[in-house]
C-alpha cells in the first residue's frame, strides 16, 4: 500500500519532490500524508491551505492506483527515494524524483557512471570524439555504465556504442513509459532496456513536452559521478545538464573545440568559465576521477565479420560494396526493400560492426 501512497504523493499538483520529502519527514510515510485532517496538514512547515486541499482531493489517489495497475501489467519497477533499490548517487541530490520509473536493469551499485551528452546536431569529428572516447574506456574494464538522453545527435551516439562496446547504458526519458519519444529511436530503445534501462521520474500517462526534457536533465547529471559534454553550441540541454552536474558537485568534463565552430562554442565557454575541465581523450578522464586502470582484458569486440547474414543483410552489403557509401534511398532502391524494413537491418548490420552510419543518411560498408 505504501507504493500506491507514494505514486499518489508525487502526483499531488504543486507539491514538487523537495517539498514532498519535506512532508514525509514530518509524518514518517506516505500512507501517513494521506490519513490527516486538514488542520494537521496545514501545521506542516511548507502546507498552506491550496496544498492541503490538493493533497485532500481523493482523485489523486484513483490516479495513483491507475498508475500503480499500468506498471505492474507492464513489469515497471516504481523505486521510491528511501528504497535500497534507489540509485544511489541521485539519492543524495537534494530535488532528486521521490519516484523513479525503470524498465530494464537500474543496478548500478559499484559500477562506474558517466553521463555523455551533447548536441543534436553534432559535426563528424563530435560524433568521432564520441564514439572513441566510449570505446577506449570499454577497453578499461571499469564495469562502465553510460547515461544519456535518447535524443537525436551525441546522446544517439553515445547510447549505440556503449551497446556496441558491451556496456550498459540508461536512458533518461522525458516523459511517461507509456511512449517514446524521438519514436525513431524505438529499436534503439528496445536494445537499452535489454542490457541497461529506461528511465523516467514521469508517471505512464505524461506525454513528451519541452519543459519536461528541461527537468529530466536533473535525473541525467544526478545519476552519474561525472558529466561530459562532447559537443554544444552557446545554449542548449547539455549545458544544462552541465549546470546541474556543477551544482550537485559532480565533475564535468568538456572536449574542446576551434573558437570558430559554433558547434563547441558552449564546450570552449564551460572550460573558460571553470565550470568543465577540458579533456581530450580517456586517460583525462581515468586521471581526473582518479580510476585507476584495471587489468585490461581483451574485448570481444570483433566485427562479427564470421557470423552468418541473413539473405537480406547479405543484400544490402552487396549493394554497399558496389556502390561506396549509399544513402538509404539508394539502398532501397537496389533493394526493392522498403525504409520500414530495411532501418531494423541497417541497425543490426551497425550493431554488428559490419556497417557505419554517416552523416546525411548516408552508409558507408566497414572493410
Amino acid at each position: 500500500m505504501e507504493k500506491l501512497y507514494m505514486i499518489a504523493l508525487g502526483m499531488v499538483p504543486g507539491i514538487g519532490n523537495i517539498g514532498s520529502k519535506r512532508i514525509l519527514a514530518y509524518t514518517g510515510s506516505a500512507e501517513a500524508v494521506f490519513r490527516l485532517d486538514r488542520r494537521t496538514l496545514i501545521k506542516i512547515p511548507g502546507v498552506g491551505s491550496m496544498l492541503a486541499d490538493r493533497v485532500l482531493d481523493k482523485t489523486v489517489i484513483e490516479k495513483a492506483r491507475v498508475e500503480l495497475d499500468y506498471i505492474r501489467e507492464n513489469k515497471i519497477k516504481c523505486l521510491f527515494y528511501l528504497e535500497d533499490d534507489y540509485p544511489e548517487k541521485l539519492r543524495y541530490c537534494e530535488d532528486a524524483p521521490l519516484v523513479l520509473y525503470a524498465r530494464g536493469n537500474l543496478d548500478l551499485d559499484g559500477k562506474k557512471i558517466l553521463s555523455v551528452v551533447g548536441t543534436r546536431r553534432p559535426t563528424p569529428h563530435g560524433l568521432e570524439a564520441c564514439r572513441r572516447l566510449i570505446r577506449d574506456l570499454a577497453g578499461r574494464n571499469h564495469r562502465l555504465v553510460v547515461v544519456s538522453g535518447l535524443a537525436y545527435g551525441i546522446d544517439h551516439c553515445a547510447h549505440k556504442t556503449a551497446l556496441e562496446c558491451g556496456l550498459e547504458t540508461v536512458a533518461v526519458l522525458g516523459h511517461g513509459l507509456k511512449f517514446l519519444y524521438p519514436s525513431i529511436h524505438r529499436q534503439i530503445a528496445g536494445k537499452i532496456e535489454s542490457s541497461g534501462a529506461l528511465v523516467t521520474d514521469f508517471s505512464s500517462g505524461e506525454k513528451p513536452e519541452r519543459n519536461n526534457f528541461i527537468k529530466r536533465n536533473r535525473i541525467i547529471a544526478g545519476l552519474s559521478e561525472a558529466t561530459i559534454v562532447v559537443e554544444s553550441g552557446i545554449r542548449g540541454g547539455a549545458l544544462i545538464t552541465a549546470d546541474l552536474a556543477d551544482s550537485y558537485h559532480r565533475d564535468v568534463f568538456a572536449f574542446p573545440g576551434r573558437i570558430s565552430d559554433l558547434s563547441s562554442a558552449g564546450c570552449n565557454r564551460l572550460i573558460k568559465s571553470h565550470k568543465a575541465a577540458l579533456i581530450e581523450g580517456y586517460k583525462d578522464v581515468e586521471y581526473l576521477l582518479g580510476w585507476e586502470p584495471p587489468a585490461v582484458k581483451k574485448q570481444n569486440m570483433q566485427k562479427a565479420l564470421f557470423r552468418e547474414c541473413t539473405p537480406v543483410e547479405k543484400t544490402i552489403l552487396q549493394v554497399l560494396q558496389s556502390e561506396g557509401d549509399s544513402s538509404i534511398d539508394l539502398i532501397c532502391f537496389r533493394t526493392g526493400l522498403p525504409v520500414s524494413r530495411i532501418s531494423g537491418v541497417l541497425l543490426d548490420l551497425e550493431f554488428a560492426g559490419l556497417i557505419r552510419a554517416m552523416p546525411g543518411d548516408y552508409y558507408r560498408m566497414i572493410r
